[in-house]
């Protein structure tokens, strides 16, 4: 008797293998889906990202937060702008990993307008309702609602930039004006986001150098087909700082400036381009 052969079952998510792996290897994110016609949560500390977008109350209240985490860590008042560069940081990182991982693990890429995601800062949730997304010939998820096929993997780099842009077109209008920088600094803010959260999740997934080859691709700073981004992935090797099989570490010199300094003028980030190559060896090999 011949016996079928079994095909995979077609997936019921486009990003929940992908969203279920983030919190595997990094448990304080968590993603929750919601499925269309259900509400996103509200209240209870959860902020919906048009909220913020607006640039009103919601806004006010998100960044009291980080005003008041400043003060209680540091003794001491950021400036304004600082405290919203804070904000804006602490929001983005994890809403780019809502499209950059499921593009990085499954080649799927969701459309997440600023209404369809929430952030639940305190107990590190996002919520997220996906009602398009792109993937390529192929894949399974072709026969899910919403799928949109594209033609190859450079397709699939611009639906990347395409969804995080769209967001973040919103983001920047509602954090913009508080923040004292213009529209090319804010842009180079996401651009760090996207390049700095995938490259610090691969690392976690064991996949740093395919990540960094990846984010290459995506964001090479070529200026026309990649606006409104600034800056690049710009990965580079540092050399007296030897990664456990012997290789030269990885670095980048970010696009822009937390302005962390202006707290702790001695304490820079390690990708900041304040921070000189001789500092990041020495944090480097410190740290191993």
């Amino acid at each position: 008797m011949t016996v079928p052969a079994l095909l995979p079952a077609p997936p019921t998510s486009p990003v929940a293998a992908s969203y279920a792996r983030l919190a595997e290897v990094f448990p304080p994110l968590r993603m929750e889906e919601h499925v269309e016609g259900r509400r996103l949560p509200s209240g209870a500390g959860w902020v919906g990202a048009a909220d913020l977008a607006a640039g009103g109350p919601d806004l006010d209240a998100f960044l009291a937060w980080d005003d008041a985490q400043v003060l209680r860590d540091h003794g001491a008042r950021a400036r304004p702008d600082v405290v919203a560069g804070f904000g804006l940081h602490r929001y983005a990182w994890p809403a780019c990993l809502l499209v950059t991982v499921p593009w990085f693990l499954d080649r799927r890429v969701p459309r997440l307008p600023v209404r369809n995601v929430a952030f639940q800062r305190a107990r590190g949730h996002m919520a997220v309702r996906v009602e398009e997304f792109a993937c390529l010939p192929g894949d399974p998820a072709t026969a899910l609602p919403g799928a949109r096929v594209v033609a190859d993997e450079e397709a699939l780099r611009a639906e990347v930039r395409a969804s995080l842009a769209e967001h973040f077109e919103a983001v920047l209008d509602g954090f913009g004006p508080r923040m004292r920088r213009g529209r090319r600094a804010l842009w180079g803010m996401a651009t760090d986001e996207i390049v700095e959260g995938l490259w610090y999740i691969a690392a976690l997934l064991g996949e740093e150098h395919r990540a960094m080859a990846e984010l290459e691709l995506l964001l090479p700073g070529t200026p026309k087909p990649y606006k409104p981004y600034a800056g690049r992935a710009g990965f580079r090797e540092l050399a007296g700082a030897e990664g456990p099989d012997g290789a030269p570490r990885a670095t980048r010199d970010r696009a822009t400036c937390c302005f962390f300094y202006t707290l702790r003028p001695a304490d820079t980030c390690l990708t900041c381009p304040r921070t000189c190559d001789a500092e990041r060896v020495r944090r480097l090999t410190a740290a191993a």
